[in-house]
């Protein structure tokens, strides 16, 4: 019987602007943009030169510390600029795609019967590696180390978080591919974590070669780093991969058809959208492409390549990350509210129960990015174990760091958790603590530190 696994802690933020679940098919973007700032961790070398014609599949940039990782052109088309910022710092790669996509060509085959490495080489060369993550560090998994377990999130939780149900329907063949390629990569087991929730898809429910297990709860509950915590711990020395639902279709159309097709559906969502809606386009994809289409509310926006928890800030000239199937547009704000504090604040969310609209509990919100307050003192308030759905104490872990004490940091589980992990921390933090990049600080000291 499948293991069923409840989050008793933890915060669910209902904000307008989900998406219609309707699918639009869009022209090819005229400009992407790979960018190295997407995979931390890594230090890139470029392999191509401005003006040079590329496919997709054509590697733009490789991991200087792994010459074998290779970051690859999603489109086809001419490389338009290669960006560069303080001290020549590579920003992205732009490419001008082509009115069609050309594909570099690559092997079909099965990788149920392929040996371990001939599956890597083909992830590998073929640019599909990146997908693979690895906790702890959160970032590109290293090929050179086998892991315990690798774990599949097929529900996501976040504030208006695109329906994976709804995304992966009709992709039987290449997610069952993508599964058996998998297999190959590690002795122990796939899990594949479904929400008790809603029921599940029958993509999900019927790939075989998977550990299957449920949660039920608030969010975090679809986060990666809450289902490894809670099914199999990363310990000092031990590895464990991630990857989304959709890269494994990009691993199953590679085996299957062999191209790299970084197609992908993408939702965008927020209340400054008259339009929310899905969108099927390549990786990397221009916003604009994508965000003209959804009428948005001319005023000061926020605009966000990822949720509004953990996702990226960006521009309407910007590009959907690497990892991301959801934009989201906010208003922003930075003017204080006048008598903010005293109204009864029937329209304001609350997590403390500070305003009325506790009264509506399935009320949505439109939230701004208004700070209420500046950074103040770092005191422990019990506000983020509310929040928090791991045996870790979160202040605890995160003073640690900020003093720089390695050994603290490692007794305390430094291991176990990346940025996403501390988003609700930092959201209902009345001290006003960016826990996400003390946390992504702490994981980088750490991995400079052993390696």
């Amino acid at each position: 019987m499948p293991k069923i696994i409840n989050i008793r802690r933890g915060l669910d933020i209902r904000l307008k602007g989900e998406a219609e679940k309707v699918i639009t098919e869009l022209s090819f973007p005229e400009i992407i943009a790979v960018q190295p700032a997407d995979f931390p961790g890594i230090s890139p070398r470029i392999l191509v030169r401005e003006g040079a014609e590329v496919k997709a599949g054509t590697p733009l940039f490789c991991d200087r510390k792994n010459e074998s990782i290779l970051f690859c052109s999603p489109i086809s088309g001419e490389v338009l600029e290669i960006s560069r910022g303080e001290k020549r710092k590579i920003l992205n790669v732009k490419i001008l795609s082509d009115k069609s996509i050309e594909y570099n060509s690559f092997a079909k085959s099965d990788p149920a019967l392929l040996e371990r490495d001939a599956v890597k080489s083909m992830l590998l060369q073929s640019g599909v590696w990146p997908f693979i993550r690895q906790r702890p560090f959160g970032m590109i998994a290293n090929p050179d180390v086998d892991p315990k377990s690798i774990f599949i999130s097929a529900f996501d939780t976040n504030p208006l978080a695109p329906d994976m149900n709804f995304l992966m329907s009709g992709n039987e063949q290449d997610f069952q591919t993508g599964i058996n390629a998998l297999t190959r990569l590690t002795d122990g087991k796939i899990h594949l974590n479904l929400s008790a929730d809603q029921e599940p898809a029958k993509i999900f429910t019927n790939v075989t070669g998977v550990h299957l297990n449920y949660f039920s709860g608030p969010h975090p509950a679809g986060n990666a780093g809450v289902q490894i915590h809670h099914i199999d711990p990363v310990n000092k020395g031990e590895v464990v991969w991630c990857i989304n639902p959709q890269d494994i279709l990009i691993i199953g159309r590679l085996f299957n058809k062999g191209i790299f097709d970084t197609t992908r559906i993408v939702a965008c969502t927020g209340s400054e959208l008259n339009r929310p809606q899905y969108f099927r386009v390549p990786g990397c994809t221009a916003l604009k492409h994508m965000l003209s289409h959804c009428e948005m509310i001319a005023a000061p926006n926020r605009i966000i390549s990822g949720n509004v928890l953990s996702g990226k800030k960006a521009d309407i000239d910007g590009f959907l990350g690497f990892y991301d199937s959801q934009v989201t547009v906010i208003p922003a704000t930075e003017e204080p509210e006048f008598m903010g504090w005293l109204k009864p604040g029937f329209d304001k969310f609350s997590v403390s129960r500070t305003f009325f609209s506790w009264l509506n509990p399935n009320k949505k919100y439109r939230i701004n990015t208004l700070m209420h307050g500046e950074e103040r003192p770092f005191v422990l308030t019990g506000e983020y174990e509310k929040v928090f759905p791991m045996d870790i104490y979160p202040v605890h872990l995160l003073k640690s760091i900020l003093i720089g004490d390695i050994e603290l940091m490692e007794k305390l589980g430094i291991y176990e958790v990346v940025e996403e992990d501390f988003a609700l921390c930092e959201f209902v933090c009345t001290s006003k603590i960016a826990s996400q990049q003390i946390i992504r600080h702490g994981l980088e000291m750490i991995r400079k530190e052993f390696n």
